[in-house]
């Protein structure tokens, strides 16, 4: 298993949903419209946003090497997205499904976790760098928002997702983003 996830999180061509950027305000956001597409997802309650994220992860880890109803291997995708409601401890952690797997991906067999099909969206986006923290994600969806107020663009607020692209093993040159839907 050590072989397959090293393998898994070194390849830098990782497939990721289909977007298409619908306006660029410099550097402190992007709007992006988002394809609809399916996911694999589970839900970790009760637990801090960073023990969610490794319970998550490790859940939809098994699914891609195996533990669904096909017995397949599926590629690692971008990016592992983590849906973050205020004042809730429930984290819903989710891996793209890849595209040759969109019509009819395999079901999993662990009943925590499941697909589902996410709509088409617009989404305000803001990018930064470093290893990202659930603080530090708190911190850029908070500036996010902060920034989306003044300029007057309706969000949903009530929630937001992380997104990050980058395996544990790259050290430079990292990317994250934090996520939210427009009204």
């Amino acid at each position: 298993m050590i072989k397959s996830f090293k393998q898994t999180f070194l390849s830098l061509d990782l497939q990721s949903p289909r977007w298409s950027s619908v306006e660029a305000m410099a550097k402190d956001y992007e709007l992006r419209q988002y394809e609809t597409a399916k996911w694999v997802s589970t839900v970790i309650r009760g637990e801090t946003q960073k023990e969610a994220m490794r319970q998550g992860f490790w859940k939809l880890f098994h699914y891609i090497q195996g533990k669904n109803e096909k017995e397949v291997k599926i590629d690692m995708t971008v990016p592992v997205t983590c849906l973050v409601k205020s004042g809730c401890t429930d984290f819903k952690i989710s891996f793209f499904v890849p595209f040759e797997h969109q019509d009819c991906p395999p079901q999993p067999t662990d009943s925590d976790v499941f697909i589902e099909e996410r709509k088409a969206a617009a989404l305000f986006v803001r990018s930064f760098g470093g290893f990202a923290s659930p603080e530090k994600y708190a911190e850029e969806a908070d500036a996010l928002a902060r920034t989306l107020r003044n300029r007057g663009q309706p969000f949903h607020e009530d929630f937001f997702y992380t997104a990050g692209y980058d395996s544990p093993f790259k050290l430079f040159n990292r990317h994250n983003e934090v996520w939210y839907f427009k009204k």
